[in-house]
C-alpha cells in the first residue's frame, strides 16, 4: 500500500532546522533535569511504602469508582504522586487496594495510622518497605539495560551495514531518549520501572524504522552509484515514505488508546510511547541520515587527501 506516488520532498535540505529545533528540545529537557537535580524517580528507584488494604464495609469486591476515591483521598491529605492499584488475593476472590507512595521522615506519624484517619473503610492487612538499597540497584540496572541495548544496536549495524551507519543508529535512539526525558522532567512526571520499558520499546521501534531506510539506503547505492550520497538518501526517504507514514499511524492509534482509556495506572506508560514514536518518527529522516552522510563525506574528504 501506497499512501504518496512518487513523492520528491527534500528531506534534507531543511536538516539545519531539524536539528535547531532537536538540540532546543534537547536544551530545554537539560536545563530542567539540571535545575531539578535529575528526574524525578518513583520509588521504584528511590524506596518508600507499600501497603495492601482490604475494603471492610459492604461488599468486599473493590469497584474502580472506589479507587479513584482512595487516590483523591491521599492526594486531598497531602500524599500526591502515589500509585494506587488494585491486586487480587491469591487465597481468595477479594480484590484488595495495593498503595506505593514515597519514603516518609521518621518524624512523621506512622503512615499506617494515617491511612486508617484517611480511609476509614479499610484495614491495612500488609504493608512493606522498599529499601534504598534496592532502589539503587534498580537505578544501576535500569541505565545497564539502555545503554547494553545502545552497544548492542551499535555493533548489529556496524556488521550490517558499516560503522557511520552504526552511529547515526546510536544518535537517533539517544536523541529519542533525552528529549523523551527531558519532556517528563518538564511535566514533572515520575520515571518508574514501567517508563524504563516504554524505554526500550521507543529504542526498538526508532531502530526498526531506521534500519528500513537504511537498507534502501544501500540499494539505492549500488543501483545509482554515480549520484551523490545526499541526492540517493533523499531518494532514500520519499521511498519509504509511505511506510513510514502507515507504520506510524497504526502504532499510534494502538498508543493513543492506551494513553486514553488504559487508566492511570499505565497512562504515563502510554504517555513516554506516544512522545516516543512521534521523536522516533521524526528522528529516523532528520536525525540518523543526516549523521551518517556527515561522517561518510568526512570520510570520503580524508581518503582523497590521502
Amino acid at each position: 500500500m501506497r499512501l504518496f506516488k512518487n513523492p520528491k520532498i527534500d528531506f534534507l535540505k531543511g536538516r539545519k532546522i531539524a536539528s535547531s529545533i532537536s538540540l532546543l528540545l534537547i536544551l530545554a529537557g537539560l536545563l530542567s533535569l539540571s535545575f531539578k537535580g535529575g528526574p524525578k524517580l518513583s520509588i521504584d528507584f528511590t524506596g518508600g511504602h507499600q501497603f495492601l488494604l482490604q475494603y471492610v464495609e459492604g461488599d468486599t469486591n473493590v469497584e474502580k469508582a472506589v479507587i479513584s476515591d482512595v487516590r483523591a483521598n491521599l492526594e486531598s491529605n497531602g500524599y500526591s504522586g502515589c500509585e494506587v492499584t488494585t491486586v487480587s488475593d491469591s487465597k481468595s476472590d477479594i480484590e484488595l487496594v495495593r498503595i506505593r507512595l514515597q519514603k516518609l521522615d521518621s518524624t512523621d506519624k506512622p503512615i499506617d495510622e494515617l491511612l486508617k484517619v484517611i480511609l476509614p473503610k479499610y484495614d491495612v492487612i500488609e504493608k512493606d518497605l522498599v529499601g534504598s538499597r534496592i532502589s539503587k540497584e534498580l537505578q544501576t540496572d535500569a541505565i545497564w539495560a539502555i545503554l547494553l541495548a545502545l552497544i548492542l544496536i551499535l555493533i548489529y549495524i556496524a556488521f550490517r551495514f558499516d560503522f557511520y551507519y552504526a552511529i547515526g543508529s546510536v544518535a537517533a535512539l539517544l536523541h529519542d531518549i533525552i528529549i523523551t526525558l527531558g519532556i517528563f522532567s518538564l511535566l514533572d512526571m515520575e520515571i518508574s520501572l514501567k517508563i524504563i520499558a516504554a524505554f526500550l520499546t521507543i529504542v526498538g521501534y526508532s531502530l526498526n524504522d531506521t534500519i528500513v531506510v537504511f537498507d534502501r539506503i544501500r540499494e539505492n547505492i549500488k543501483a545509482f552509484s554515480k549520484n551523490s550520497l545526499e541526492v540517493i538518501v533523499n531518494q532514500s526517504l520519499n521511498e519509504t515514505l509511505s511506510r513510514t507514514v502507515i507504520t506510524s499511524i497504526t502504532t499510534l492509534v494502538v498508543v493513543i488508546m492506551i494513553f486514553s482509556f488504559g487508566g492511570v495506572v499505565i497512562r504515563d506508560f502510554g504517555f513516554a510511547l506516544l512522545v516516543g514514536v512521534l521523536i522516533g518518527t521524526y528522528s529516523s529522516i532528520y536525525v540518523a541520515s543526516p549523521v551518517m552522510i556527515y561522517f561518510e563525506n568526512r570520510a570520503g574528504q580524508k581518503l582523497t587527501k590521502k
